[in-house]
C-alpha cells in the first residue's frame, strides 16, 4: 500500500473527525450523524493501515483519532466518584432495606439458637466436661477470653479480625447456591461457637465480662453475618420461588443485587474490625466501649433504613448496573 497517496486521500475526513470531536457538545443532529459516520471510516482506515502498513506514526495517529472518536459517539464515562457515591447512597442499602424481613428473622433465629446452646451448656457440667477439661474451661473464662483481644498488636489484630469476618461472610452468601443450605451450616457453626463460650461464661459468673467484650465490636459485626446470611437465604429461596419472572432472570437480578451487599459488607466488617482491635481490648471504661459498639449499631441501622426506604421508593433494587454512558445530543 503507497501510505502518502492513502494518507492524501483520507486526510481530509481525519481533519473533519478531529474537528467535529472537538465540538461534540455543540453539534447539531446532521453533525452527529457525521461524527459516527467519519468515526466508523477512520476504525476502517486504521484496520487498513495496521494490516498493510508498518509506519507506527501512522498507525499511532489514527489509533489516538479513533479512541477519541469513539469516546465522542458512545458519551464520556461519569466520574468514578459519582459511581462510589451512587453505590452507598443507592446501590447497598437499597439491597439491605429489601432484606429487612429477611434480616430481622434470621437475626432472631440465630441468636434464639445461641440462647438455648447457652443454656444447655450453663446448666450441664457434664456437657462442659465433653467440651474441655476444668483447667483448660478455667483458663479459657479467666484469661483467654479477655486476652485474646490483646494478644496481638491492635492494627495486626483488626486485619486479622476483618479478613476472617468477610471470608465468613462471603462463604454464607455464596452459599445461597446451594439452596441456602451452606448459609445455614456457616450460620449454624458461628452461632454454636457464641453459645458455647457464653454458656461456659456465664456458668463461671463471667457473663458480665461476656458481654463487655462481645458488644462493641459483636453488634455490628453479627448484624453484618446475618445480614450476608440473609442474602444467602434470599438468593436459595429465588431459585425455589422466582416468582413471575423466569428462574434465569430472577437470579440474575437477585445475584446481582446481592453482589452489592457483598460489596458494602466489606466496608461495614472493616468498621466492625477496626472496633474490635482498637477498642473491645484497649478500652478499659465497660461503658465507653459498649457505647461505642451500640453507637456503630445505631448508625448502621440508621443508615440503611432511611437511604434504603428513600431509593427503594425511587425503584432502585440495589442490581448493580453501570450509569448510562453520556451520549452526544444535538442542540
Amino acid at each position: 500500500m503507497d501510505v502518502d497517496a492513502f494518507v492524501a486521500d483520507h486526510h481530509a475526513e481525519w481533519l473533519r473527525l478531529e474537528r467535529l470531536i472537538n465540538d461534540s457538545r455543540r453539534l447539531t443532529g446532521p453533525e452527529i450523524d457525521e461524527l459516527i459516520e467519519l468515526y466508523q471510516r477512520a476504525a476502517t482506515h486504521l484496520s487498513v493501515v495496521r494490516s498493510s502498513s508498518p509506519d507506527p506514526v501512522l498507525v499511532g495517529r489514527l489509533s489516538s483519532l479513533v479512541a477519541r472518536g469513539r469516546a465522542a459517539v458512545a458519551g464520556a464515562q461519569a466520574p468514578l466518584w459519582r459511581d462510589v457515591t451512587r453505590f452507598f447512597t443507592v446501590s447497598f442499602p437499597a439491597a439491605t432495606y429489601r432484606l429487612r424481613w429477611w434480616l430481622l428473622a434470621t437475626a432472631l433465629l440465630a441468636n434464639l439458637a445461641s440462647l438455648v446452646i447457652a443454656i444447655w451448656v450453663a446448666r450441664n457440667p457434664e456437657v462442659q466436661a465433653a467440651m474441655a477439661t476444668p483447667h483448660q474451661i478455667r483458663e479459657l473464662v479467666e484469661h483467654d477470653f479477655a486476652n485474646y483481644y490483646t494478644e496481638h498488636s491492635a492494627e495486626s489484630f483488626a486485619f486479622q479480625v476483618w479478613i476472617n469476618n468477610v471470608w465468613v461472610s462471603a462463604q454464607a452468601l455464596a452459599g445461597g447456591v446451594l439452596l441456602g443450605t451452606f448459609t445455614l451450616f456457616v450460620l449454624w457453626q458461628n452461632q454454636e461457637n457464641l453459645g458455647q463460650i457464653a454458656g461456659l461464661m456465664f456458668a463461671h459468673d463471667k457473663g458480665d465480662i461476656f458481654f463487655g467484650l462481645i458488644l462493641p465490636h459483636g453488634l455490628l459485626e453479627l448484624t453484618a453475618v446475618y445480614l450476608a446470611c440473609a442474602a444467602g437465604f434470599k438468593l436459595g429461596w429465588t431459585i425455589i420461588d422466582p416468582g413471575p419472572r423466569s428462574r434465569t432472570q430472577a437470579l440474575a437480578e437477585e445475584g446481582r443485587a446481592m453482589m452489592s451487599i457483598a460489596l458494602g459488607l466489606i466496608v461495614v466488617l472493616l468498621v466492625s474490625g477496626l472496633i474490635e482491635g482498637f477498642v473491645t481490648g484497649w478500652v478499659h471504661t465497660t461503658w465507653l466501649r459498649v457505647g461505642i459498639g451500640v453507637v456503630a449499631e445505631f448508625a448502621f441501622l440508621t443508615y440503611f433504613i432511611v437511604l434504603g426506604r428513600r431509593a427503594v421508593r425511587t425503584g432502585a433494587t440495589g442490581d448493580i448496573e453501570e450509569t448510562p454512558d453520556l451520549a452526544p445530543a444535538s442542540g
